[in-house]
């Protein structure tokens, strides 16, 4: 066949795409048919090799810089359709990855873990003496026993409790990464911190409910107590995903297993960093003022009435279940 018979012959298919490209210019920001969108990839994959083969024979030159400025734009407009969309991005942390967690058996897992070892050590250490001391340590009582030893409001300034916030933010932030990355050891790593920090807050949390300091302490904790407990449990849920794609992979490659799993348990830690965030917000603003009790405690109710709409709600809704087991 002849250049100028083989320019003839896809002719159409460029124009066509040259219809696409526009077609997707006008669709910015909307809904996008699956079907064109489909063919539409597939003439771009076309004229990239269109376009390899022209420079190879010699195209003409009006006919090459065509198609180098038709793949251009082509590319642009594939890339945008998988680019950030703020629509995209609200429906999927309010709809689809809380309708995922709620489903995802690695969830309920990781939350059940969490609070029967939390209650349990919680328990035992204001029952027991002796047990808080063995989990935590003599050194780390003391040092609660007196960081709680003033109520709160006498302590930083604003300036304080903003460099507090950033240090509660590092250190929240380091706990939930330890939770996801233990998942690689095919999720028992995420366990086995998760369950070592219910065992350690839970130890702390009976000593102290039952130390002089109770009243300072149940204060402190109360408002930030929902999103910072939630998103540890959420971080291990996540690295639990993680690890347990790596053991059941529905017939795939190791590797493909983990690929796939990986976005959205990164999706989930990113959840679980946002709850970090605000916790960290609570507990260096909120947390330590002078404010009455009934204001911290109603901040717990409201965070906790938020977090059960925001799992609860979505799942209720018609949809398409995520597939987690």
């Amino acid at each position: 066949m002849s250049i100028a018979a083989l320019i003839e012959s896809r002719a159409p298919e460029w124009a066509q795409l040259a219809a696409d490209v526009a077609w997707l210019r006008s669709r910015a920001g909307r809904r996008i048919d699956a079907e064109r969108a489909a063919a539409f990839a597939r003439r771009y994959r076309a004229a990239c090799s269109d376009l390899a083969l022209a420079a190879a024979l010699r195209f003409p030159p009006a006919t090459r810089e065509h198609l180098q400025q038709l793949v251009a734009d082509a590319h642009t407009q594939l890339y945008r359709i998988e680019s950030f969309s703020l629509l995209g991005w609200l429906r999927s942390l309010l709809v689809e990855v809380p309708r995922r967690v709620v489903t995802d058996p690695c969830f309920w897992i990781a939350l059940a873990l969490f609070w029967s070892v939390f209650l349990g050590a919680l328990a035992a250490a204001a029952t027991r003496p002796g047990f808080a001391a063995a989990v935590a340590g003599e050194g780390t009582l003391a040092k609660m026993e007196e960081m709680y030893a003033e109520k709160p409001g006498s302590g930083p300034s604003a300036e304080g409790r903003s460099i507090m916030a950033g240090f509660y933010v590092f250190n929240n932030a380091g706990i939930g990464l330890r939770c996801f990355a233990g998942g690689i050891l095919c999720g028992i790593g995420s366990l086995v911190v998760l369950a070592f920090n219910a065992l350690f807050l839970g130890a702390i949390f009976g000593h102290m409910l039952v130390a002089p300091q109770a009243a300072n302490f149940t204060e402190f904790v109360t408002a930030h107590g929902p999103f910072e407990l939630t998103a540890v449990v959420l971080s291990a849920a996540a690295g639990l995903r993680l690890g347990w794609s790596i053991l059941d992979t529905r017939g795939r490659a190791r590797m493909d297993a983990l690929r796939q799993a990986a976005p959205e348990a990164l999706e989930v830690v990113g959840l679980a960093t946002v709850l970090f965030f605000l916790a960290a917000f609570i507990e260096g603003f909120v947390s330590p003022a002078r404010l009455p009790y009934a204001v911290k405690a109603g901040v717990a109710i409201v965070t906790t009435v938020l977090l059960g709409g925001y799992f609860l709600v979505p799942a209720l809704l018609p949809g398409r279940p995520h597939d987690a087991a």
